[in-house]
């Protein structure tokens, strides 16, 4: 596909392509099973992304020597239990040494030809719609600062751990063609690579996108992971902010997202459609905004 959609697509036959994709990270929680998870569910995403259904992984590792075992297996085993709810078979993979854990997920996974997303498809009208909530960034940080209040950290551990599944067949089911993964480019980043892609402007309005419930606080004591930075500075000349917005406001939609939710662009007529089976399939969704013509992003 394009060069900066979420994946390798390779056409198989008329009615199969193959999408092979790979992430991984170093550790966001503290908790060995739930960094598995997290790990295996965002490698996941990108084959959610692009309309597919993963079907194979192979496990990604670096463990340092003196790791204990039970740690290492309870990663392993978070990752694998979260690859059985998707239906997905890990079948090996490969690990090495280093002074860092590090864990992910080679991934292969079907789709149809005529029902792949990508980030080249938005038109103008089309309502702007996404399947989590922001804010990720800045509370795993604060996680790693030690200032994470416990039921903040349950908190995004369950929304980071949530498979992108349900979004993607939502998304399919109502026609969606634009779509992609908010991750470590952020809202702001990941958007503006859709705009630049289908060549269309978007406006984001404000008070419309869902934060969980750490994100403000967490953004007032400016708790960022330093890729939110590079987000801004590499991103930030494509939009535009109003004069109101606080700084820490602004770095929340530059904020790196790990497992984060689908960015998709839905046509306005399917909108009904999409909410009775977003409810139907318990997948939260939320319209953030409008695709129109133009080449730039406005936050209103």
């Amino acid at each position: 596909m394009g060069e900066p959609d979420d994946a390798a697509v390779w056409r198989l036959d008329k009615d199969r392509v193959l999408i092979a994709t790979t992430d991984f990270f170093t550790p966001v929680v503290d908790d060995p099973y739930d960094y598995g998870a997290i790990s295996a569910a965002n490698s996941l995403s990108d084959i959610y992304a692009m309309g597919g259904t993963p079907f194979l992984a192979l496990n990604i590792a670096a463990f340092p020597p003196n790791m204990p075992p039970e740690v290492s297996g309870e990663i392993l085993r978070g990752g694998a239990e979260k690859a059985k709810e998707a239906g997905v078979v890990i079948a090996g993979g490969h690990t090495i040494q280093d002074q860092e854990p590090k864990y992910g997920l080679i991934c292969l996974g079907f789709a149809h030809p005529d029902l792949i997303m990508t980030k080249s498809a938005a038109n103008p009208g089309d309502a702007l719609v996404i399947t989590k909530p922001l804010g990720f960034g800045t509370t795993t940080t604060a996680i790693k600062d030690q200032k994470a209040k416990p039921e903040h950290i349950r908190e995004v551990v369950i929304w980071m751990k949530r498979l992108n599944q349900k979004a993607s067949e939502v998304a399919q089911s109502v026609g969606v063609k634009a779509a992609t993964d908010i991750t470590g480019y952020s809202l702001l980043g990941h958007a503006w690579e859709m705009a630049e892609q289908s060549k269309v402007g978007l406006n984001i309005h404000w008070d419309m996108i869902p934060f969980i419930s750490s994100a403000k606080e967490y953004a007032k004591l400016f708790s960022f992971p330093g890729g939110a930075f590079d987000n801004k500075l590499y991103f930030g000349e494509h939009v535009q902010f109003p004069k109101s917005m606080t700084e820490e406001e602004i770095m929340l939609l530059f904020d790196p997202q790990t497992s984060g939710g689908l960015l998709f662009s839905v046509d306005c007529n399917q909108l009904d459609n999409l909410v009775i089976k977003a409810e139907r399939m318990d997948q939260p969704i939320w319209v953030i905004g409008e695709v129109v013509e133009g080449d730039e992003i406005i936050v209103k």
